[in-house]
């Protein structure tokens, strides 16, 4: 884990490099560019405004539950206002506007638009003429292409450098601007992208990991061939009028701008309008996320952002995804969680008597770090302090750490910081901005990496409900939108910090001997054993722990014995293998 120790203090050290780069405009430039570039025009000089915390868009309906869950205590979450989405960037138009009658085959029409940098071979393109109309005698078309490796190159370049970029070979195509402007935290463009690929390609120097390893994953490769991305579903229906409110942990957030910036337009698009979603926060509709199972599995919500940690107490076999302080490094996290998500969807499937998991969202940024007003930098430091939780195993690891876990809403986490309930709070770091923490706390120590999901799921009877072709656009689109998820999470990760530290945070690594303590006594004594308990172990959930020794034990280097004893094993898998 101390490999990580580095890299977050010398976040910010990037940052300051790449605005240093852009005062090079005056300068000779040079003969090679640094791999990847992320844009092909030069970064004219600018100074970074302060960033600030996602503004999401205002809900597009108002609450609907069905049944009024039970209110908490939380306050109200101010009504945030709306910022403009960035506007797509243009595909350039090949210099000689060409006709039909001009290529021979389809094959003549990709190689020519290719050379002039056109939209490449766009199979709904390129079978057109300059007015629009199809060619109806152009030999070879999509339909003859023998394989779909050609169309899926098609799809990469028509879609590069902007929203719904995907990786097929060349990641310099992922680099460009997200599909709405609060998710760039008011970085410039120019910076933006030069952050994107530094955090994509990684930096040795800086000891920034790269990202590359989500692109070539079997996970990945798999969401491109949910989305269908080259033969979509075809629109059948019509006259249907699918109206689906979605509740996510919080509108501000960024995987919840994402579904309201990128997937439900995509949904309305695609639909003619017949599928509409909207969202709304937790707070909108005064639940705590506690009783989500069965709240969408009962149909007192439509569909709703499940995230393990809250749903724990009911549920405790899908902690299994959040387990913390397993992972040492983003590669693993994320590695181990795409390894599960076959058993989560099961596992939510069989607790909600048969609702569908939609897709996930990518929480990337979300390392946990401990905030607070008082530096955190030694294990007696921990003694005996409040620290504010957000699930029982952050409870186990608080425990470990020698604090006392004190339980809060997310929505009441700025007043409890603010008037001195708590000490200190774990929470994400990206997630921080947009609870505007930076206002109430100087520090925060970590960090607990945590690169993972939540799951989107959508009550059974409305499913079922759904026409057939409608539910496969809707499982195409949330495919997509993780696939975007993805795209923006290496600027998200390695951001997350420098945003804080621009806003007045101050970071503050573990060191050595914590982590030493984290993998010795908090792990061991603390976060597996409470999961045990909470499982019945070993009278109940044998199946869950099965696959925590198949799945994750290579990963983590513990073992689970039959008896709920747990031992130490070698590191097989991941970045740490053999180590």
């Amino acid at each position: 884990m101390t490999r990580w120790i580095v890299p977050v203090i010398l976040i910010f050290t990037l940052i300051a490099a790449l605005a240093a780069c852009q005062d090079e405009e005056h300068t000779p430039a040079p003969t090679t560019a640094p791999e990847p570039a992320p844009t092909s025009t030069q970064v004219p000089p600018t100074t970074a405004p302060e960033p600030t915390a996602t503004t999401a868009p205002q809900p597009t309906a108002a609450p609907r539950p069905t049944a009024a869950p039970q209110p908490t205590s939380a306050p109200a979450t101010p009504e945030p206002q709306p910022t403009a989405s960035p506007v797509p960037t243009e595909v350039p138009v090949p210099a000689d506007d060409k006709d039909c009658g001009d290529f021979a085959t389809y094959q003549d029409a990709l190689a020519f638009y290719n050379a002039q940098g056109g939209p490449g071979a766009d199979p709904h393109n390129l079978d057109r003429d300059r007015d629009g109309e199809p060619c109806e005698s152009l030999p070879g078309g999509p339909s003859a292409q023998s394989t779909e490796t050609m169309p899926l190159e098609a799809y990469a370049a028509e879609h590069a450098n902007g929203p719904g970029a995907i990786f097929v070979g060349d990641p310099t195509q992922l680099i460009g601007p997200p599909p709405h402007e609060g998710l760039m935290f008011r970085f410039p463009a120019e910076q933006y992208n030069l952050l994107a690929g530094a955090a994509l390609a990684g930096s040795p120097e800086l000891q920034v990991p790269s990202h590359m390893f989500i692109y070539t994953s079997d996970y990945y490769q798999g969401l491109m061939q949910k989305a269908n991305l080259t033969n979509p579903t075809e629109l059948v229906s019509s006259g249907e009028n699918v109206e689906i409110q979605h509740v996510c942990i919080d509108r501000n957030l960024p995987p919840c701008v994402l579904i309201q910036t990128y997937l439900a337009p995509n949904l309305a698009r695609r639909t003619n309008g017949q599928v509409n979603l909207s969202v709304i926060s937790y707070a909108e509709l005064q639940i705590d996320g506690t009783d989500t199972l069965n709240q969408v599995g009962e149909g007192i919500l439509e569909m709703v952002n499940i995230f393990t940690g809250y749903v724990a107490g009911a549920l405790p076999a899908l902690e299994i995804q959040s387990l913390w302080g397993s992972a040492p490094d983003w590669e693993t996290s994320y590695t181990m969680l795409t390894l599960l998500s076959e058993d989560i969807d099961r596992i939510m499937l069989e607790a909600t008597d048969g609702s569908h998991v939609v897709n996930r969202n990518w929480f990337a940024g979300t390392d946990q770090w401990f905030y607070s007003k008082q530096p955190l930098q030694t294990l007696d430091d921990y003694e005996d302090i409040k620290i504010r939780t957000n699930s029982a195993s952050m409870s186990d690891f608080i425990v470990g750490m020698g604090g006392e876990p004190f339980p809060t809403s997310v929505f009441e986490l700025y007043a409890a910081l603010e008037q001195g309930f708590v000490d200190a709070a774990a929470y994400g770091a990206l997630l921080a901005v947009s609870g505007n923490l930076y206002e109430v706390t100087d520090y925060m120590s970590g960090p607990i990496i945590g690169f993972g999901y939540t799951n989107n799921v959508i009550n059974k009877d409305i499913w079922n409900d759904i026409p057939e072709d409608l539910q496969q656009i809707i499982v195409e689109e949330g495919a997509k939108a993780e696939l975007e998820g993805l795209r923006l999470a290496p600027f998200q990760n390695v951001a997350a910090v420098a945003i804080n530290q621009q806003l007045g945070v101050q970071p503050i690594p573990f060191s050595p001997e914590i982590y030493q303590h984290i993998q010795a006594v908090v792990l061991p004594q603390h976060i597996i054993p409470g999961w045990l308990r909470r499982l019945g172990y070993p009278e109940k959930n044998a199946e869950t722990v099965a696959i925590y020794n198949e799945k994750l034990s290579p990963f983590s280097g513990f073992w689970i014995n039959e008896d709920g004893s747990i031992k130490q094993v070698p590191i097989t898998r991941g970045p740490l293998a053999g180590q």
